[in-house]
């Protein structure tokens, strides 16, 4: 193979993994379909007991962590039942909080099984089941079935979530079995406890030095606020007073003065 030919397919790999790792929000309008007035709720016991059973949320990195190898038959069994319930469920006779309470459970409990259904797995983007030659990971797989619907992840986070919610902490709340991810939540979002939770996941991630640190006079901050910055703002000031509004002090001020470049960086080792 001439040099010409490698240069071509090391470009190929290149442009595909930009490609996957910064996917656009593009609505999938079928899904825009909601009952203001519905008070219909999702049991989301099976995913609190789970979560219960097998989050660590005081280990010394700050990160929460899924014990998956202590996972037993039953409990595995149990998570697949609830899956199985969500997609029985009929999303469009919800209200909009409850809907996105609904996605965000979904997309995190659906993460768990399949890191279950290959584990012991390094990391998440070992898991290559998705279709097409250049892909990596599991995330355009089709994994589930609502309203007759096919579902892939992907589809869940940037065809549903991102664009018809526009909430940038839609990025804090779904987790992705990575240490560099936002915490997996120590319990199921609910319409009631929608906005707290968004609340404290993003303030969890943007105080952990996974999410934002300097490194010297240097910002470095999670590959996340790259990948998806539009969802951040439109400039680099919009971001920082983004991130300043969840930080603590004196990081929050440090952030709002800052004009030099940022790094960004991402660990993709599984969160166990």
């Amino acid at each position: 193979m001439n040099v010409i030919k490698i240069m071509i397919i090391i470009g190929l790999l290149m442009a595909t993994e930009m490609a996957w790792a910064a996917p656009k929000a593009d609505l999938w309008p079928r899904w825009e379909t909601y009952e203001s007035a519905s008070s219909q709720q999702v049991d989301h016991g099976a995913w609190d007991a789970f979560l219960a059973a097998y989050l660590v949320t005081d280990h010394p990195s700050g990160v929460n962590m899924v014990r998956y190898a202590d996972v037993t038959p039953a409990d595995r069994k149990a998570l697949q039942a609830y899956i199985q319930s969500l997609q029985g469920t009929t999303v469009s006779a919800l209200n909009r909080d409850g809907q996105m309470a609904y996605w965000i459970n979904f997309y995190n409990a659906l993460t768990v099984e399949v890191i279950l259904e290959h584990y012991p797995v390094a990391s998440i983007r070992r898991i290559n089941i998705s279709p097409g030659f250049f892909t990596r990971g599991p995330w355009d797989a089709p994994l589930a079935e609502v309203e007759g619907e096919p579902l892939t992840l992907n589809d869940m986070e940037h065809r549903i979530l991102r664009p018809i919610w526009q909430d940038p902490r839609i990025h804090y709340a779904v987790n992705c079995a990575s240490m560099g991810c936002p915490n997996l939540q120590p319990r199921a979002f609910t319409a009631d406890n929608l906005e707290d939770m968004m609340e404290t996941a993003a303030r969890e991630f943007i105080n952990h030095p996974r999410g934002v640190h300097f490194d010297g006079r240097r910002l470095r901050l999670s590959s996340i606020f790259n990948w998806f910055s539009e969802d951040f703002g439109q400039t680099q000031q919009e971001l920082l007073e983004h991130l300043a509004t969840y930080a603590d002090e004196p990081l929050a001020e440090t952030l709002r003065n800052y004009t030099g470049r940022i790094s960004y960086d991402y660990d993709w080792d599984l969160n166990e």
